[in-house]
């Protein structure tokens, strides 16, 4: 069966030098759906042959041409990318003009279309070439240029048929254009991965996505009703949310967002936070009288709690002499400072917390498994009525053909899908002000229009299967949809999870450090248009390869700012010490991290003393920023806040990479350069300032004057050695 959704992948036959310039391997190729053609040896310049181009023989003209894998382009002459790239935009829409060319629509913001070939015809300058017109059938269903969104008077999700005859006389709207980008999808990818089959997830329906974003919602009631009756607790900030990503490192279930085939059962990261919450939540504490009536507080809960749960004597007794003691301590002591009320309370924790905790396990670890098991009900649902869905459209989800594919190294490419996309309904659109709001039943959901018209520009080199962009809006309103639910509709909730490097940062690691990919990113926050994300099913149409623990590069430079999760941290260790293990091709992995110290995460521990570290330096608290996971929605002053935690960054390489990428002095002091504040960022939303004030609660200054600088020239020479 041939795949509409995202398309089967063949590429053409080559035979060429490997990422490292020896001959040992074939280069790595990009996919097309063309077939192979013969080539001729030829010197063509390589970012003539990174573009695709290869230079052929016509046996019906009986001269050389110029083909294009990725656009099936013909030319007679030789193709000049500089006036255009049909790497970044391969439907030759935003081609800059030729020399002497007059255009009235010059200056046109990114990603707003100039006139196709067959709309004009230019007189030539001295240094333009002249491009072959390209005959396609027209048909009623076959436009002569792909319809997208931003193209000026047309809109594809016009419905009657009185506002598609009035829309030749209506006059074209103005081009948009963006007042600030964060991003640059124009950097081409250095990433490498061996060739692999589409993917067999569903294609994404907004009627699924409604139905999963209920039963999503109602499992997070579900989770605050238990936290609420059982320990008498709201439930901890964010850790529905972390829930979610932690058990997708372990879940071998089918849906993209909800855990159903986990091992274990319990999570690790939910048990942590609750405990952490048990008997009461403790908060960052400013003030002595905050901190006295905390002190109070704790001893009074743990006083209760071991009184009406099902302790030991033991436990009753110790709890019991220290509450008390506390309790008597509070009431004879008024001159006590901060300080002193503090050291009370973490004596009265080391004394109590255990039995707290052992009184209390066993009820935590079923709100754990009782949420678990009711995902894992949700998702059976889901996937039930998601078949049903796509039989009804006579799409067949078993046996479907899987893709013969070679066993070769290509260039990453986007995620695609084994089973074709059904019949999706019309997602309604307008515009309030700088937001566009996308209307499905009811349900509205907004991006700025920076944002959108960035997914337009990904969707147009990512999507291979509705070149019309009749789908763009219901994938959309899907993509848009599917985050919202992933990270809650609280005010600045799931914001510090999908956080993002500052536009500079990405611009240094790409200069000194050749970084064109990012590890975890989503369609809404990646500045590059190749990044690895959660959900593949939808973001692989905007450019996503899938999630990053099942994507294996065997080359590149890569960024990777993981979601503030231990236990995905940790996997993430694993998974790149692995790749590092694998390759000899250069492999570079630069990371960013929360400096936790007290106490260190396993995954900070790990890296420090991984053999294919090559550098690592500290940024301090509150002397950098980072830009905000709800930058497709917040205002402009919005945009970036301040760390309230360190960030270490580390780099793990290969040998290679180490060779290619080595962290130089210099090039460490760019970096550093590039994190400095842009003096309009704000205070930390506090997404997870709960738990980072757990774990670091050293003051700045002492983290400050721990940060590292290993010299580069000392520390790599030894780990080469031992690599």
């Amino acid at each position: 069966m041939t795949s509409e959704n995202h398309g089967i992948i063949k590429a053409d036959q080559a035979v060429v030098m490997s990422p490292t310039g020896s001959t040992s391997q074939a280069e790595p190729l990009s996919p097309s759906t063309s077939k192979p053609i013969q080539e001729l040896p030829v010197s063509l310049s390589d970012e003539l042959i990174q573009a695709g181009w290869a230079k052929c023989w016509s046996k019906r003209e009986n001269r050389p041409y110029y083909f294009n894998r990725f656009t099936n382009q013909s030319l007679w002459e030789v193709p000049v990318l500089g006036q255009h790239d049909v790497i970044s935009d391969p439907l030759g829409l935003n081609a800059a003009p030729a020399s002497g060319e007059v255009t009235a629509d010059a200056g046109l913001g990114n990603g707003q279309r100039k006139r196709h070939p067959s709309e004009e015809t230019p007189q030539p300058g001295p240094n333009s070439f002249k491009r072959p017109r390209v005959e396609i059938p027209v048909t009623p269903t076959t436009p002569t240029i792909p319809i997208s969104p931003s193209t000026p008077g047309v809109k594809p999700w016009l419905s009657t048929t009185d506002e598609k005859q009035g829309q030749s006389s209506a006059p074209a709207p103005a081009p948009y254009r963006p007042s600030v980008v964060y991003w640059d999808l124009d950097i081409q990818t250095n990433a490498v991965i061996r060739e692999r089959t589409p993917a067999d997830h569903l294609p994404p329906h907004p009627e699924m996505e409604l139905q999963r974003a209920q039963l999503t919602t109602k499992l997070r009631q579900h989770y605050r009703e238990l936290c609420q009756q059982r320990e008498g607790i709201e439930p901890p900030r964010e850790s529905f949310n972390r829930w979610l990503l932690e058990r997708k490192v372990a879940d071998k279930g089918l849906d993209p967002l909800l855990p159903s085939e986990c091992d274990p059962v319990i999570s690790p990261s939910m048990f942590r936070e609750i405990m952490n919450d048990i008997p009461i939540r403790l908060s960052r504490i400013k003030y002595k009288e905050d901190a006295r009536k905390v002190l109070f507080k704790y001893a009074e809960a743990a006083k209760k709690m071991i009184e009406s749960r099902n302790a030991t004597s033991d436990s009753r007794k110790v709890v019991k002499w220290n509450t008390e003691d506390t309790m008597n301590w509070l009431r004879k002591d008024h001159s006590a400072s901060k300080e002193d009320y503090m050291d009370r309370l973490e004596h009265l924790r080391k004394q109590c917390g255990p039995h707290v905790t052992a009184v209390a396990k066993d009820s935590v670890e079923g709100i754990c498994s009782k949420i678990y098991h009711i995902s894992a009900e949700y998702v059976r649902r889901i996937r039930q009525a998601h078949v049903t869905l796509l039989k009804d459209c006579n799409i067949s989800v078993e046996g479907v053909e899987t893709a013969v594919v070679q066993d070769r190294l290509v260039y990453c490419y986007p995620i695609r899908l084994s089973i074709p996309s059904p019949p999706l309904p019309r997602v309604e659109l307008h515009f309030e002000n700088d937001m566009a709001c996308l209307r499905y039943k009811g349900e509205m959901v907004k991006v700025n229009r920076g944002h959108f018209n960035k997914l337009e520009l990904l969707y147009r080199y990512s999507c291979i299967d509705d070149p019309r962009f009749e789908k763009f809006l219901c994938r959309v309103w899907c993509l848009i949809k599917r985050y919202q639910v992933m990270f809650g509709s609280g005010v600045n909730e799931g914001s510090g999870l999908q956080g993002a490097l500052p536009v500079p940062v990405f611009e240094a690691l790409n200069k000194q450090f050749g970084v064109t990919f990012e590890c975890f990113a989503s369609p809404l926050n990646c500045y590059f248009k190749q990044f690895c994300s959660a959900c593949p099913d939808i973001d692989g149409f905007f450019g996503s390869r899938g999630p990053f623990l099942s994507f294996s590069p065997a080359s590149g430079s890569f960024e990777a700012n993981p979601p503030f999760c231990e236990e995905l941290m940790d996997t993430m260790v694993t998974h790149f010490e692995d790749l590092l293990e694998r390759s000899s091709e250069p492999l570079s992995f630069i990371i960013f991290v929360p400096e936790w110290r007290n106490p260190p995460t396993p995954a900070l521990t790990r890296m420090e003393s991984s053999r294919f570290l090559r550098h690592q330096m500290n940024v301090p608290p509150f002397e950098h920023e980072y830009r905000s996971g709800s930058q497709h929605v917040c205002k402009r002053d919005e945009m970036y806040y301040k760390a309230v935690h360190g960030t270490a960054v580390i780099f793990l390489q290969n040998s290679a990479g180490f060779a290619k990428w080595e962290p130089t002095t210099e090039r460490i002091q760019e970096l550093l350069a590039a994190y400095k504040l842009s003096g309009h960022s704000l205070p930390s939303p506090g997404p997870s300032s709960s738990s980072t004030g757990d774990k670091d609660s050293k003051p700045a200054e002492e983290r400050s004057a721990k940060s590292q600088d290993n010299s580069p020239v000392e520390k790599t020479a030894l780990d080469t050695t031992n690599i």
